[in-house]
């Protein structure tokens, strides 16, 4: 009986969490400086339950990037389960660029907290990295995208992704950029 009397709490505690998470992210993603306690009042947690899952606010920022890079590496699957591997590719890179242009807020708060003296390193990007090997290797394989393009090539040739003004009005010189990679990705496929 005591496992019965355990699985509500745990579900409740995961629930507590999982909202605690998507205010964060929104208040985060509008100000990196968001005070952790209108998190918690938003989420509608109390400061306890708050630092039991998050003891601090790097603790907080480091869990929502991972949550997100994972929600972005996530969605490459399933694009190329639903897509041919160049729509799959292009697809993926449109929610990668709105990924790094709604969530700019977001990333001043990963960087004031992997810059500070001290603090945690951010943690590396390899689950978008092997999102994107997975999407690379389904075009080379369809002959739609040129042979031994490396996940840190194609992240490198997207880095201008992350220096656009999210406050501007980004998409149309976004959608340029990645068409522009895309182009020199099928340059030199086979089936081109």
């Amino acid at each position: 009986m005591p496992h019965m009397q355990d699985s509500p709490r745990r579900s409740d505690a995961q629930r507590n969490r999982e909202r605690i998470l998507e205010v964060a992210i929104a208040e985060l993603s509008r100000c990196a400086n968001a005070p952790l306690s209108a998190i918690a009042r938003k989420a509608g947690v109390g400061q306890g339950t708050f630092y039991r899952n998050f003891p601090n606010r790097e603790s907080l920022v480091l869990e929502i990037y991972r949550h997100e890079m994972a929600s972005v590496a996530d969605s490459a699957a399933r694009l190329l389960a639903a897509l041919p591997p160049e729509q799959a590719l292009r697809a993926w890179m449109d929610r990668l660029s709105e990924f790094a242009m709604t969530k700019a807020g977001l990333a001043d708060a990963i960087r004031q907290v992997t810059s500070a003296p001290g603090g945690p390193a951010k943690p590396a990007p390899t689950p978008v990295s092997d999102a994107a090997d997975l999407l690379l290797r389904a075009g080379e394989a369809a002959g739609t995208i040129r042979p031994g393009v490396t996940a840190d090539d194609f992240l490198l040739a997207i880095a201008g992704l992350w220096q656009l003004d999210p406050h501007e009005d980004w998409r149309p010189r976004a959608t340029r950029l990645l068409d522009l990679v895309m182009d020199g990705l099928r340059r030199g496929a086979p089936q081109r």
